[in-house]
């Protein structure tokens, strides 16, 4: 009756010797080979000719390449033009929305509400189509257009930053403004708003990369060859040229150049400044 425990006491004690750090090193270790199994596999099974003809057709990219910068410049233009508007309407719309009127709270409210619940692509339809027929107005300025369309999206959610940001500067800076005799506007202008771009900064670039994506939703327009932008570009390329994917992958590959610096652009403002992507 006492052999039995001695039997499994060797087994127990093994698993007993396995410190945490051992059990952590065997897992990381099991994941790497499972994943080492799952590239080979995946090398051995994929066709890599097909693979190349459809993502790497040199034809194909030779006819899109000409066509990618003035692309990329136009995408450019239009982020720059959307966040402009969206940042001056969005300042507006969290002045209002920390107004002590009424009045100002519920229209920002309704507004916010109402842009961050509907999906982009339909303002920018709205933009294109319903408003030019049902108020018979024309935009000269196809960047106007696009700015307008994204813009009173993205003040949305640039309202609803900015607030933040408005709400998170000490009380102390105000009080100490106001002590020097600074009038309540002149506070505002001078301490409050510029501390709260300040602490903005990281989540406002954020909205630059989101804009700067967003910016393929205007595919749908009817836009000149020289208005197009870069999905738009891919697109195009797509259904002329005889090289399957490649153009979507040059136009995915020329967004990455474009946001990754604006993302890295993020993280160094949150470093230097000491703040988050989100407020």
């Amino acid at each position: 009756m006492v052999t039995a425990p001695s039997a499994t006491r060797p087994a127990r004690a093994g698993r007993v010797r396995m410190s945490p750090r051992r059990r952590a090193l065997v897992t990381r270790r099991v994941q790497y080979a499972v994943l080492l199994v799952l590239a080979v596999v995946l090398v051995a099974v994929t066709d890599w000719a097909r693979i190349g003809d459809v993502f790497f057709n040199p034809d194909s990219l030779g006819q899109i390449l000409p066509k990618l910068p003035h692309a990329a410049f136009n995408t450019v233009i239009y982020t720059l033009a959307a966040f402009s508007i969206g940042l001056a309407l969005g300042l507006v719309l969290a002045l209002m929305r920390l107004s002590a009127v009424k009045v100002y709270r519920v229209i920002a409210t309704g507004y916010i509400e109402f842009f961050r619940g509907i999906p982009a692509l339909l303002v920018v339809f709205a933009f294109g189509y319903a408003l030019p027929a049902a108020f018979e107005v024309r935009f000269d300025s196809v960047v106007l257009q696009i700015g307008l369309a994204l813009g009173v999206v993205s003040a949305a959610y640039i309202a609803e930053t900015l607030r933040a940001g408005i709400q998170a500067v000490p009380k102390g800076q105000v009080e100490a403004a106001r002590s020097l005799g600074m009038s309540s506007g002149a506070t505002l202008v001078h301490v409050v708003i510029p501390q709260a771009f300040r602490i903005v900064l990281p989540p406002l670039t954020n909205e630059i990369v989101l804009l700067l994506k967003d910016t393929s939703l205007v595919f749908g327009l009817g836009l000149f060859v020289t208005d197009f932008e870069l999905t738009k570009v891919g697109r195009a390329a797509l259904s002329e040229a005889d090289g399957g994917m490649t153009s979507l992958l040059a136009v995915g590959i020329t967004y990455l150049l474009l946001t990754i610096p604006l993302s890295s652009l993020t993280r160094w403002l949150e470093r230097t400044t000491g703040y988050k992507g989100h407020v």
